[in-house]
């Protein structure tokens, strides 16, 4: 029996056509992340994976990719051969150093601001805790953090921050509101636990550690399982 008989087979049992399994693979190549409370796109596209769980996890392990889901966040992330997450991908997997992303310092230092942010939301007595697992944080928060812990600052014009809070709602590393504005004082930003999967605690201390130049200086080049696709 072929490969592509046995996927067809049990994607009939599932009830997914061949054309939405090949929709779901090129959807987490091109993201890393399916979040299910995204919206209503997403929400489809995480209850379909949900059903063929294990054929997309034979069809990524196969080629050396891993694809974690929680179940409890309702989200899967894949990660590139060699990933090294905690609890997830063994420490002496070897690195795919082909399958690698580009993202700016500002991109890698609000993700490293917002790992100290959530933890630090879950020491402080859950207050700003949502029943979803996310932590809410105002965006002088971020911006503090950013210069006090990493000794960095935002990017000085209003395009291009708002150009990295995409970035990072794309990543599905925040959620915003519809009316979110960085001027209202009183707006709030989500950062997901999903940040928990893509910043260990280890690389968080790193780059708090730093002493002298750029703590981020080697972390513009990532591999995707560090910063989604």
């Amino acid at each position: 029996m072929s490969l592509t008989t046995a996927a067809l087979e049990q994607l009939e049992i599932a009830g997914i056509k061949m054309d939405r399994f090949q929709e779901l693979v090129t959807r987490l190549f091109a993201y890393g992340i399916i979040v299910r409370d995204e919206d209503g796109v997403e929400q489809r596209f995480y209850d379909d994976a949900r059903r063929i769980e294990a054929l997309l996890s034979e069809y990524f392990g196969m080629a050396g990719f891993h694809l974690h889901h929680d179940i409890k966040g309702e989200f899967f992330r894949l990660y590139a051969p060699g990933a090294q997450v905690p609890g997830i991908i063994p420490e002496d997997a070897e690195p795919a150093p082909s399958l690698r992303a580009r993202v700016t310092p500002d991109f890698v230092a609000a993700a490293l601001a917002l790992r100290f942010l959530y933890q630090k939301g879950l020491t402080d007595g859950g207050k700003d805790l949502t029943d979803e697992g996310e932590v809410l944080i105002r965006f002088d928060e971020l911006a503090a953090t950013l210069q006090t812990q990493l000794r960095r600052p935002l990017p000085e014009s209003v395009v291009e921050r708002d150009k990295l809070l995409r970035e990072l709602k794309r990543h599905r590393l925040i959620r915003l509101s519809p009316t979110f504005s960085m001027s209202d004082e009183d707006a709030l930003i989500a950062i997901r636990q999903t940040i928990l999967g893509i910043i260990s605690e280890d690389v968080l201390a790193a780059a708090l550690e730093a002493d002298g130049g750029d703590p981020l200086e080697s972390g513009s080049d990532t591999t995707t399982q560090e910063v989604s696709q």
